[in-house]
């Protein structure tokens, strides 16, 4: 994953014996779509001519405004090492547009960028994002249906034999590998079958088409391992969640906006002002960044997984941490974002969160450098520490009476997201669960 001319890209794929190449793109579930050419399309492709329905796809248009254009972006040009047995399969991510030529606003990757140019406004250019994805490994049945059979017992940081996931694991490691991920760190976490794979932070939009990438590859490889990956943020009662942490930091020129030598913490006005903005607007954008009924069996106390809004240096129960790393690893870690969320859409609603705290001379709160969990509700409205919602309903709500984070997603995203994601929790909120049968049948 570099810089590629319409050239590379022709030349690379006759040597590497590519036949079919898939336009990626993202809806607005954040799930990856493609339209697969073979390889005598590809200079149509280049040429912006690719066509598709767009009436087709979760929360795009109505059948009568359904025509829509591929736009590839060259960068993001990768060839899938796992294809190469009867002619290799390569990617590029697309931008969405509209037949006169301007950017699709139903995108969610095309509506980052929009976001990414009211911080260019102010005078920044670069915002980096640093993800930490986790994931857990099922057993597939004999069938090829993933069952809840975890595939080890292992625990954090735990090695083979405990780790059964090892190998799977490190397989992973070196497709990504392969196809340009710079890998940091690989390990076990903390709830048995629970993985994380740490890849080098790059800017947004780059982040995010990694994020989407990342996932892909996690699953097909596990699949070959007799194994299903899965992203859903608690798949399993009384363990911990799947989160994805997002590292996050603004640049000016080169610089870290973040850092001040001279400041407290070592952080700059800018820093705080980030954290404010991102602590005003924390319970709105939870909608978008825990998107899922699932979501909120996460974000209870007791699983290390943050409940309350607030930030700090020296804990990990808050929203918000900051890594000891200074200088220009200076970074606000968001620590209630999960892997069911459109990477677009997260970063689209915490950077505009930022932004507005950076905008409005927002001042943070203290930070709090007790123990969060510990403290009862009368200590927490003491210190000023909000509840994130408890259920993807009470987010929704608190999503729709926000202007900034509504705005970060456009009207037309909004409007659609929030219909699906409304249809999502009628269908749960009418649904009768095990658990109700086991606690009321014979009780009443």
């Amino acid at each position: 994953m570099g810089k590629y001319t319409r050239e590379d890209i022709t030349r690379i794929a006759q040597e590497e014996n590519v036949r079919f190449i898939r336009l990626q793109f993202t809806d607005i579930l954040g799930t990856i779509k493609n339209v697969e050419i073979p390889m005598s399309q590809l200079e149509k492709a280049l040429d912006n001519k690719m066509m598709f329905d767009g009436s087709s796809i979760e929360g795009f248009v109505r059948i009568e405004e359904s025509d829509m254009y591929l736009y590839p972006d060259l960068d993001t040009w990768v060839v899938f090492p796992w294809t190469a047995e009867k002619g290799k399969v390569a990617r590029l991510i697309c931008d969405i547009y509209k037949p006169d030529g301007t950017p699709f606003d139903g995108d969610p990757r095309s509506n980052l960028k929009r976001i990414l140019k009211e911080m260019e406004e102010l005078g920044f250019t670069d915002f980096n994002l640093g993800p930490e994805p986790e994931f857990f490994l099922f057993k597939l049945d004999a069938a090829g249906e993933p069952t809840l059979e975890l595939n080890d017992s292992g625990g954090y940081f735990d090695l083979a034999p405990t780790d059964l996931g090892e190998n799977c694991r490190r397989d992973i490691v070196l497709e990504l590998e392969e196809m340009g991920f710079e890998i940091e760190a690989s390990h076990h976490e903390v709830a048995p079958g629970q993985h994380e794979i740490d890849f080098k932070y790059a800017d947004a939009v780059r982040a995010c088409d990694d994020i989407q990438t990342f996932k892909l590859v996690v699953k097909t490889i596990a699949r070959k391992h007799g194994l299903h990956a899965t992203f859903m943020p608690k798949p399993l009662f009384g363990v911990n969640g799947s989160g994805m942490h997002c590292n996050l930091s603004l640049f000016k020129d080169g610089e870290n906006a973040f850092f001040d030598e001279k400041g407290d913490l070592q952080l700059s006005e800018t820093a705080r002002q980030f954290i404010a903005g991102v602590i005003k607007n924390a319970t709105a954008f939870t909608a978008v960044t825990n998107p899922t009924v699932n979501s909120y069996k996460r974000l209870v106390p007791g699983y290390e997984a943050p409940c309350y809004v607030a930030w700090s240096a020296a804990n990990r129960s808050p929203l918000i941490r900051i890594p000891a790393s200074r200088g220009l690893s200076t970074r606000v870690e968001v620590r209630s974002v999960d892997p069911s969320a459109n990477p677009y859409l997260a970063m689209a609603v915490l950077l505009r969160a930022g932004l507005d705290g950076i905008k409005n001379g927002l001042k943070a709160p203290a930070p709090v450098d007790r123990n969060i969990y510990v403290m009862n509700k009368q200590e927490r409205e003491a210190e000023g520490i909000a509840d994130l919602p408890a259920t993807l309903k009470e987010a929704l709500v608190n999503l729709q009476n926000n202007e900034v984070i509504s705005g970060a997603l456009g009207e037309h995203i909004l409007e659609h997201f929030i219909e699906a994601k409304e249809i999502e929790w009628d269908m749960f909120r009418t649904q009768v669960h095990p658990w109700e049968r086991e606690q009321y049948m014979q009780q009443y």
